[in-house]
């Protein structure tokens, strides 16, 4: 099997952080070695875009008994990791602008510096990442241009772009995040990655 990993990720999940995390600390040159794609949320005009192409978008929203279930369960992981993690507070987040961002970064280049960037705002100060002025205060530290990073959302070519990494994750039955795909496998969620690299790896990839 020759075909490359494609790992989902989402800036909102704290899930994805973690997974994130850790595949890069076992898989230093991630960005050469997988497909990354974000996931998102999406607003009213990239939904109908999404429609329009055929595809729909898997993920259900959870419960507030959930949600409290997460804030406790990830507090405990990232402290069992030695990690520091703040928790933002989500209210009418618009997903397109961090992720639209991210994929703008990653045409100079750059995702991965603005990847870092955002991930420090929302998880290390608990910073809103659904605002043009803590997004602009990311593009600034990875090297990008402020204004156009956070004008990404309005930009037809990476809209489209960002449909099409939806589209994709309907074709992949993504249904939560973090999600990594491999040929026929499927691994959904934080507690699967070393069940991944086990598989990835056993089964000859990197040789």
């Amino acid at each position: 099997m020759t075909r490359r990993p494609r790992l989902y990720f989402s800036f909102r999940s704290p899930y994805s952080w973690l997974t994130v995390r850790r595949l890069r600390e076992m898989v230093p040159d991630l960005p050469a070695e997988f497909d990354c794609l974000p996931y998102w949320d999406p607003d009213e005009k990239t939904s109908a875009a999404l429609a329009e192409r055929g595809g729909e978008f898997h993920y259900q929203q959870m419960s507030r008994a959930k949600h409290l279930y997460m804030l406790m369960d990830t507090k405990r992981l990232a402290q069992n990791r030695g990690i520091d993690m703040a928790w933002p507070v989500d209210v009418d987040s618009w997903w397109e602008l961090p992720h639209l961002g991210w994929l703008a970064a990653r045409r100079v280049g750059r995702e991965w510096d603005f990847y870092d960037a955002i991930v420090a705002a929302r998880w290390g100060r608990g910073d809103d990442i659904c605002t043009p002025e803590v997004v602009a205060t990311a593009a600034a530290a990875a090297g990008l241009d402020p204004d156009r990073t956070v004008a990404a959302a309005a930009d037809e070519s990476i809209r489209a772009e960002a449909v099409g990494c939806l589209y994709q994750a309907y074709l992949d039955d993504v249904f939560g995040i973090p999600y990594l795909k491999w040929g026929r496998h499927r691994f959904w969620g934080l507690d699967r990655v070393d069940l991944f690299l086990d598989t990835w790896r056993t089964e000859g990839v990197k040789g």
